[in-house]
């Protein structure tokens, strides 16, 4: 009789722990379920998405891969131009040196000028003078 009471109590406790384990297992695949239908949506949106983010990448890589090639060029353009105004202020050096020596030049050659007629007029004086 013991024994029969100890197996009723067992077989009702097995019934009652499976009356509380199927709606958990129920819902663990419910979830489970769900869990696969969102990863699949996800799946599904995220690839078009992807696969746009990988193109704009490759756009944005070879937009810079111009404008690297553009900063090279202004690179070059700048050298250039510094080359040439430094080209430049030594023509406008040389020039000014030419102006002075050209300067310098008239100013000897009037003064020579005035030099050689004060010499004749005062030798045409003396002659004037003796004849």
């Amino acid at each position: 009789m013991i024994m029969d009471l100890a197996l009723l109590l067992i077989a009702i406790a097995v019934v009652v722990l499976i009356a509380f384990v199927i709606p958990v297992i129920i819902e663990i695949k419910k979830t489970t379920i769900s869990l696969r239908q969102f990863l699949l949506n996800l799946d599904n949106e995220l690839k078009p998405a992807l696969h746009e983010l990988h193109g704009t990448l490759t756009e944005a890589k070879g937009l810079l891969a111009e404008v690297s090639a553009r900063t090279e060029e202004l690179k070059t353009l700048t050298t250039a131009l510094g080359e040439t105004g430094h080209n430049l202020r030594v023509i406008n050096h040389a020039l000014g040196s030419a102006a002075g020596i050209i300067t310098n030049t008239a100013t000897w050659t009037a003064g020579a000028r005035a030099a050689i007629k004060f010499v004749l007029e005062s030798f045409a004086k003396k002659r004037k003078g003796e004849g």
